[in-house]
């Protein structure tokens, strides 16, 4: 069984465009996600789903650069762009993630997976139905089979656009599980969506920088406790609808 790790990536945020590769540090976000995910027990193997928008070669170079294995695909369709993704690297089991979370906290995408793969009877897992965790540690984990079966079924605009909402409509009664945190931390953003979040993480990463190994999601809570008018940088920030 081969689980292969998708980020989508691309630079034409609406809100803040680039973000992926503005640098903190003189390192790219998407490289520190990159790094934080490289000490996951159960990924086998990790692919930036990148687009065929000329935007985006910025993205491929980066990844050419590092030697990070690459996928380009439609801009729009984006569950179309994950299925080729999936397919291409022969996938069995699918963790969705996505190129705002710098600081996702390895640990926490392997429990999502080991939920997943120790409940079979579930279709997708993830810690996201009940928000929990912070924001800026979303995981999704499904079968490549559903997602050919999502690729195949979904017609509407946002099905197509946003990856797994045909996946979690209860009206087509696949088995969702959930993956909660021990404690709720729901309301604390480690996103990158606004200039606010990037100005956050900056402070996070450049007061964690000097530790040996990744960031975890402990270390980065009890530095915020430390900090609590860091939180206010972008407490205020809603988070886009789908």
């Amino acid at each position: 069984m081969k689980i292969v790790a998708i980020i989508q990536a691309r630079m034409g945020s609406t809100r803040l465009p680039g973000k992926v590769l503005k640098p903190i540090l003189s390192k790219p976000l998407l490289a520190y996600q990159i790094d934080q995910l490289k000490h996951s027990k159960l990924i086998d193997q990790l692919v930036i789903a990148t687009t065929t928008a000329s935007r985006d070669d910025a993205i491929v170079d980066f990844c050419k650069s590092q030697g990070i294995t690459y996928y380009r695909g439609s801009e729009t369709d984006v569950l179309k762009r994950y299925e080729e993704t999936a397919k291409t690297f022969n996938a069995n089991v699918v963790v969705r993630l996505t190129s705002d979370c710098p600081l996702i906290d390895s640990t926490v995408v392997d429990s999502v997976i080991g939920h997943f793969l120790t409940n079979r009877a579930y279709d997708y897992v993830s810690n996201t139905i009940k928000r929990t965790f912070p924001r800026g540690m979303d995981t999704e984990v499904f079968t490549y089979e559903l997602l050919k079966e999502a690729d195949q079924n979904a017609t509407l605009k946002r099905e197509r656009e946003h990856v797994t909402t045909y996946m979690t409509n209860p009206e087509n009664k696949y088995n969702m599980g959930q993956y909660l945190a021990e404690q709720d931390y729901s309301d604390l953003r480690l996103t990158v969506d606004t200039i606010e979040d990037f100005q956050l993480v900056e402070r996070v990463i450049k007061a964690m920088r000097r530790q040996n190994g990744p960031f975890k999601l402990t270390d980065i809570i009890q530095l915020l406790q430390a900090h609590p008018d860091w939180k206010l940088i972008n407490s205020h920030i809603e988070q886009k609808k789908d």
